[in-house]
């Protein structure tokens, strides 16, 4: 007998506790979006008042050439405003990025208890875990969202344990889209006027994971999120989104050409190009010349979505804080920790802006 979801516990039991996800829920037949999902109004997004972002996309490729400093300028310019900026000629090829979509969809169209094998608590790899919203035991609102995530340590052991529907083809997403990663790292940080070692940036982005999303078709979009308001907390995101579309990004503060502050721009999927996004760490270490962005997801109606980050962490045990040449000169609003306490504390609570960002603020 199919689960009674207007009550709470048990659509909670059935949905998290039990591992059928949204996806699991959706199977059973919804004409309507059950409480649980419904968010207050202010955090509902309304498609007709989101404009969309005209920002073109940066190749990567020209960063090689005579073409370097326009490129780099770019780069930093969008690191500096929105936060966000889509890629093109970045080394990952494009059928690598199909096979990618492909296998998500593989993987979560399997049946839930083949999925649910990962879910917290009973995982057979502390690498993998596979959930649905982000924090659901603290959430008022829960998030229309499925996901799976990988944790890299080495290509051994991701070969062995992250799932076999999806192992392939996610490691060498992550091994190809890293080069990438450094090369816009050295162009970001170079232009704070410090020499950036190949060992400080390994450590900012020691800690690597990819998930895969799903985002199941909705019968009321308009009352749900995919993902709430948040910012990442890492170095820099690397995103593939399919052609569906619905991501949004918050714009900061006025900037020509692209917006007014406080307003929400859909970021449009365009083929074969990357999604990149400034994380939390790097906010921080440039002492606030880069802006982490806050971002959210809209669900649809009539098909299923998925998107694929990988999230590039600095090391558990690294210290974080602003870079030394900066606070000489300018002073800083931030102070040092060790990363791990950041983390604990981003993974503790539910997605409110860029709250998480507090955390790292001098009293």
């Amino acid at each position: 007998m199919a689960p009674s979801f207007d009550d709470g516990n048990s659509l909670f039991n059935f949905v998290v506790q039990d591992g059928n996800g949204v996806k699991g829920m959706v199977d059973q037949g919804l004409s309507a979006v059950p409480g649980r999902y419904i968010q207050p109004p202010k955090e509902r997004i309304n498609k007709k008042n989101a404009r969309m972002c005209s920002q073109t996309a940066i190749d990567l490729s020209q960063l090689d050439g005579p073409n370097r400093d326009k490129v780099a300028e770019e780069i930093v310019k969008a690191a500096e405003t929105l936060g966000f900026f889509q890629v093109v000629n970045h080394g990952v090829p494009v059928e690598l990025l199909e096979s990618l979509k492909d296998a998500a969809h593989t993987f979560f169209s399997q049946p839930p208890e083949k999925k649910a094998v990962y879910r917290k608590g009973v995982s057979p790899s502390p690498l993998v875990k596979y959930g649905t919203s982000f924090v659901p035991e603290k959430e008022k609102a829960l998030e229309w969202k499925d996901y799976i995530s990988m944790v890299y340590s080495n290509d051994a052991e991701a070969l062995e344990q992250w799932p076999k529907e999806c192992k392939d083809v996610a490691l060498e997403y992550l091994k190809t889209s890293i080069a990438m990663v450094k090369k816009l790292l050295g162009v970001l940080i170079g232009n704070l006027g410090v020499t950036p070692e190949e060992s400080r940036i390994d450590a900012l982005i020691g800690f690597k994971m990819v998930n895969m999303n799903y985002y199941p078709e909705c019968p009321n979009p308009d009352l749900t999120i995919g993902v709430g308001r948040h910012s990442d907390m890492g170095t820099l995101t690397v995103l593939l989104q399919d052609g569906i579309g619905g991501l949004y990004v918050k714009v900061e503060e006025d900037i020509d050409g692209v917006g007014k502050k406080g307003e929400w721009m859909e970021i449009p999927p365009i083929p074969g190009a990357l999604v990149i996004n400034v994380g939390d760490t790097l906010q921080i270490l440039s002492n606030g010349k880069y802006q982490s962005a806050e971002h959210r997801v809209r669900t649809t109606s009539t098909q299923s979505r998925v998107s694929i980050p990988i999230f590039t962490i600095p090391k558990p045990t690294e210290k974080i804080g602003p870079l030394p040449q900066l606070v000489e000169k300018e002073g800083t609003c931030f102070r040092e920790f060790v990363f791990q306490d950041y983390m604990s504390n981003f993974f503790s609570n539910a997605h409110d802006g860029k709250k998480s960002l507090d955390f790292a603020k001098l009293p």
